[in-house]
């Protein structure tokens, strides 16, 4: 006896459950772990120095640059294939393994290099210790590309959540046994080595890799494109801790990234998260461009509903949260924290294009704007260097809406949505939050002199008050669109 057609599962629906539960267990557990390190994070902010975080970032510029060729295109395009076999995941094995270990061993090669640019002989030890990160790698691009191929976000959340947790431990007991600036490269060791660990074995991916790289072709194509974008990533990510790391001294430079930081918090630690569970969706529905496009828009409101608060609420309360989460040898962060937190909602849109157009196939196009952001955004972060910590983040905000502009024009007609549209998905968070903030101000005007914790803790009240006031009485339906998607209701 056969099923009826009305009994079979819906490919849509089916999809569409897959996606809301690795949302869940991505997000969900991404919050849970950014919980657990930001304690250990702030905690750490406050026992370590600016200088240490400053000679830190200068080790950052010469990783970052090489972790862009560390194999993850690869890893991607053992995803968006359809017709992966058990060969073509050995290969890729081989080939991360290849990769990885080489780049290592160039980190450790240009160690002086990077002490001489920076003007600081720390940087060679550091970055020599660091060289051992690239052997973890392998054992995490692989299983990674292995479980976001099956949408399998569950196990994959559990032991980001458990590395996450590791990492937190090693950098509060470094911090409090003195270790310095070598904290921040105790912790991330811990973390990578428990990653590579339970994720082999959460995919069961423990296999030979194979060094026969013929009918790889495609797979190296492919993983070359979003190399080649990540590469010109870098350029834009870290140019101005390139060029304010010869000009700054190490304490400025330490207070700038950390202001980076806590500016980029939503952006770097949960867009990531969603993208990855964005690229497996969009890859299953690349057949379908109505289906991609209507997911992408959807995206864009959903993460800007809950970005959009939370960027100009850090622009509106930088100080008393800088005194509060980070302690007075931070306060100089608090004018750079709010100037940035305006350009965040631009590099947050920006970053929601890749998914859809690489599992499109069009990673050229993430290619073309990465190198577009290169040039963009390294003038601008030149020009802005000048003066000093204040110039460099009035870049940030003058440089990225130019950026998102010229990415938009590009991107959109490729994902199949128009400007108009993107912008009617993007007016309410905007226009919600702004009100927001704009009442979060005249209160903060109000208030008498308080210490800081009270008065952060009235502006957040008044600012969330505020926000879902106007989005309940001014967009009732976005809003209850929103939330039966999260119910699974829409």
């Amino acid at each position: 006896m056969t099923d009826s057609a009305a009994d079979l599962p819906n490919p849509a629906t089916t999809l569409r459950a897959q996606v809301r539960s690795a949302v869940l267990w991505r997000s969900g557990t991404q919050i849970l772990g950014q919980m657990i390190a930001w304690g250990s994070t702030f905690a750490v902010i406050r026992i370590l120095s600016p200088a240490d975080y400053g000679l830190f970032a200068m080790t950052q510029v010469i990783l970052v640059l090489l972790n862009m060729l560390n194999g993850y295109g690869l890893a991607s395009a053992l995803i968006q294939r359809a017709d992966a076999d058990e060969r073509a995941v050995r290969q890729l094995f081989g080939m991360l393994i290849l990769l990885n270990f080489g780049l290592g061993a160039a980190q450790y090669a240009a160690a002086p290099l990077a002490a001489a640019y920076f003007r600081h002989d720390e940087v060679i030890a550091l970055l020599r210790v660091q060289s051992l990160l690239y052997v973890t790698t392998p054992f995490i691009a692989l299983p990674y590309a292995l479980l976001a191929r099956a949408m399998d976000f569950r196990r994959q959340a559990a032991v980001n959540l458990l590395s996450a947790t590791a990492g937190a431990i090693a950098a509060l007991a470094g911090a409090l046994a003195g270790l310095g600036v070598w904290t921040l490269v105790l912790a991330p060791l811990v973390l990578f080595t428990t990653r590579a660990i339970g994720m082999m074995s959460a995919a069961r991916a423990w296999m030979w890799p194979s060094f026969d790289f013929r009918g790889a072709g495609s797979m190296a194509r492919y993983g070359g494109l979003m190399a080649s974008a990540q590469l010109f990533w870098f350029l834009q990510s870290q140019a101005d801790v390139f060029i304010a790391g010869r000009s700054f001294d190490a304490h400025t430079l330490g207070i700038y990234t950390t202001s980076l930081f806590l500016a980029q918090i939503f952006v770097s630690k949960f867009v990531p998260a969603l993208n990855d569970v964005a690229f497996s969706a969009y890859a299953r529905l690349q057949d379908t461009p109505e289906a991609v496009a209507r997911a992408f828009l959807t995206s864009v409101q959903l993460i800007l509903l809950v970005a959009m608060p939370l960027y100009l609420g850090l622009a509106v309360t930088a100080r008393p949260l800088v005194a509060v989460v980070l302690g007075e040898q931070w306060l100089a962060t608090g004018p750079v924290v709010a100037l940035l937190a305006l350009a965040m909602p631009f590099m947050t849109v920006q970053q929601l294009f890749a998914p859809a157009c690489d599992a499109r196939g069009r990673p050229g196009i993430s290619a073309r704007n990465a190198a577009t952001g290169a040039v963009v955004l390294g003038a601008g972060f030149l020009a802005g260097a000048q003066g000093g910590l204040t110039g460099l983040a009035l870049a940030w905000v003058i440089a990225y809406p130019l950026f998102l502009l010229i990415c938009a024009h590009r991107t959109l007609p490729a994902i199949g949505v128009s400007a108009r549209e993107l912008l009617a998905a993007a007016v309410v968070p905007a226009g919600a939050a702004s009100a927001m903030a704009a009442v979060v101000l005249a209160v903060s005007a109000l208030l008498p002199e308080l210490p800081a914790l009270p008065t952060l803790a009235v502006l957040i009240a008044v600012g969330a008050a505020t926000y879902a006031a106007i989005l309940f009485g001014f967009a009732r339906e976005t809003t209850a669109r929103a939330i039966a998607l999260v119910r699974h209701r829409g």
